[in-house]
């Protein structure tokens, strides 16, 4: 479990980025270090891509059913924007937002804001997803999260796509996607050249 580092009374920024594979409970996590944020009276806002509208239009919503309210947003400058007078800046699904999102990130921490981040590493093909390698890159505290295999059972480190779409982006659920580790992702690779 993630512990919050030791903030001293001067005001420090940093950058948490939070990653996995679909399944993994990046959301669940993001979710619940923002709520220790605000029980610690710290002031937080929370961003979203506006094309993420799977469980709800303006919340960020985990697999499990946790929300927790937040603003969608177009591009990533927007949160320079309207993130203002916060302590902390939650971000949802990182691999959706342009590539400016590293920099504002950046640009956050300097001010002294707390910025944690949670988002896809890989995409379905298993290649580095949008801007999260970047964001890694920059992070000063990185946690990668596992799903379980729904083949085997081992820890899940791939998000399967189950369809034949090669859209880069598709957004969806588990009717779409299963968490499989490396040995079962490539299977199920070879079995749909079939």
């Amino acid at each position: 479990m993630f512990i919050e580092p030791y903030s001293s009374s001067d005001k420090k920024g940093w950058i948490e980025v939070i990653c996995g594979s679909m399944f993994s409970g990046k959301t669940e996590e993001l979710i619940r270090r923002l709520k220790r944020a605000t029980i610690a009276n710290q002031r937080v806002e929370i961003f979203k891509p506006m094309i993420d509208k799977r469980y709800h239009a303006e919340n960020v919503v985990s697999h499990n059913a946790n929300s927790i309210p937040s603003t969608p947003i177009e591009s990533a400058t927007s949160i320079l924007l309207l993130a203002t007078d916060v302590d902390v800046v939650g971000i949802d699904e990182a691999q959706f937002f342009d590539v400016e999102l590293p920099e504002v990130c950046e640009q956050l921490a300097r001010k002294g804001i707390r910025v944690i981040i949670a988002g896809l590493d890989k995409d379905f093909s298993g290649k580095p997803f949008g801007c999260l390698p970047q964001l890694l890159a920059i992070g000063d505290y990185i946690t990668k999260l596992h799903a379980i295999c729904v083949v085997c059972g081992d820890l899940a480190t791939h998000s399967f796509r189950k369809g034949s779409s090669d859209n880069k982006i598709l957004l969806g659920e588990k009717d779409t996607y299963e968490a499989r580790c490396r040995a079962c992702y490539y299977k199920g690779l070879a079995e749909k050249k079939r």
